[in-house]
């Protein structure tokens, strides 16, 4: 019997068939409420802030201190999962988001520059603890052969709420609010409201009791689970290959979401509205082909889909992106058309990495929650990556020289994927997991 035969009751279901486990079908939808909620400001926090505190200086700094939160974050998610279960990782970071998004939003209010900086850095380590949580709990409840596809649904999720659904959500209510800064702000704490719903589903929905007790083996320490992926690196090169790939995926989505409002929704001469229109589409284009290169993965290969359509292809895609509004014409609707035809490039394109979720622990199948956590860590990364890759190049290269930092990236990660073979084995989807080794099944 597969785990998620197991988990679901003794039976597969419909769900399970196409690679959503059935038992957390309601974790799924609560992520991506969750991370509706989150995304909200994605793509209008950092001219907020600058409006806020007067400064345009200091907020590429604030949101990269935010990413260095998240990265630290999304390494926890994987180990203390391991150690007290998924289900009380999730909540933990519910409380750490809404008490410090209260706090960062007094903050701004009061024009604190040191308040903003250190509730909006407290505030990242909520968000990775909810979502790569229930990662976590999905690779510990899918059987080997979908696994692929499964992380493939958690991406359709996870992007569906940041920053696609939350891009729509704030194009919707900001000028309901009344516009402007105001608007914005009223949007931000109307977010709350959707990160609550999200956790409530999650947590009365998902009964699965994979997620409810310790996965590590009982005979590790407290300290010995927590530090485990970072020893795992040290002592499998492989397993740090694979944080730095997963590491730059998305660092380029982050990045754009600094330089370009200001661009596409300003000096181009679109609107901010158009801006989040096209975010939209943009990461629509992205939640349609998650669960698409999850299957391909499976079938044609994980190494080489993360290769030659995640990372060759994330890398055109963004050239593309950057390009193409420039070499239309100013404003003009049909340049605004092909801009976003050239964005929707770039996030279809970037779902081709989402088999890293896949490769990470395949890599090393008898320490799945070690791999998980530097993988999960490399997830949340990505926004410290982003930032700091902004927050260093932009002074002295300007926009395009960012563009084309990420795009080296890109190529460094085309590199490193010679590296990270994984057994036919682990990934042929044919192979039975029940003739697999234990450590290489998902536990029920």
């Amino acid at each position: 019997m597969t785990a998620t035969a197991a988990s679901s009751g003794g039976r597969e279901t419909r769900l399970d068939r196409i690679g959503i486990p059935h038992s957390l079908r309601w974790g799924f939808l609560g992520v991506l409420i969750f991370m509706t909620g989150n995304g909200v400001e994605s793509n209008f926090i950092a001219p907020h802030m600058s409006e806020a505190l007067g400064s345009d200086n200091l907020v590429p700094t604030i949101i990269t201190m935010y990413g260095v939160a998240v990265l630290v974050s999304s390494y926890l998610s994987g180990a203390l999962s391991d150690l007290w279960g998924p289900r009380k990782v999730m909540t933990l970071g519910f409380g750490i988001w809404v008490v410090f998004e209260a706090l960062f939003l007094l903050s701004l209010a009061a024009d604190s520059t040191v308040g903003a900086f250190v509730t909006y850095f407290a505030r990242g380590f909520g968000y990775p603890l909810f979502a790569f949580a229930f990662l976590v709990w999905i690779n510990a409840v899918v059987p080997r052969k979908r696994n692929g596809t499964a992380v493939g649904w958690f991406y359709v999720m996870f992007t569906g709420g940041l920053p696609t659904f939350g891009s729509l959500f704030a194009l919707i209510f900001i000028p309901v609010f009344g516009g402007g800064h105001e608007g914005e702000t009223l949007t931000m704490i109307a977010s709350a409201t959707l990160v609550g719903v999200g956790y409530l589903i999650a947590m009365l929905g998902v009964r699965d009791n994979a997620g409810t007790k310790r996965l590590a083996p009982e005979g590790e320490s407290a300290s010995q689970v927590i530090f485990g992926g970072i020893r795992l690196s040290f002592k499998q090169p492989k397993i740090f290959t694979g944080f730095v790939v997963r590491l730059i995926n998305t660092a380029p989505q982050y990045g754009m979401f600094i330089i370009l409002p200001t661009i596409i929704g300003g000096s181009l001469g679109w609107s901010q509205t158009q801006w989040l229109a096209m975010t939209v589409i943009v990461y629509a284009s992205n939640i349609a082909f998650n669960a698409v290169f999850g299957a391909i993965g499976d079938k044609w290969g994980w190494q080489r889909t993360v290769k030659w359509f995640g990372v060759a292809g994330s890398a055109v895609g963004l050239l593309l992106w950057w390009y193409v509004p420039h070499w239309v014409e100013p404003g003009s609707d049909w340049g605004f058309v092909l801009s976003v035809i050239a964005g929707v490039t770039f996030g279809i394109l970037l779902a081709g990495f989402v088999p890293m979720g896949a490769i990470m622990p395949a890599l090393t199948p008898e320490h799945k929650g070690a791999a998980m956590a530097m993988y999960t860590t490399a997830a949340g990364g990505a926004a410290f990556l982003g930032g700091a890759v902004v927050a260093a190049v932009l002074p002295w290269g300007g926009p395009e020289a960012v563009v084309w930092a990420f795009v080296a990236l890109y190529g460094l990660a085309f590199f490193l994927m010679k590296y990270l073979h994984v057994d036919a084995d682990a990934h042929d989807p044919v192979a039975h997991p029940d003739t697999a080794p234990a450590s290489a099944r998902g536990k029920a």
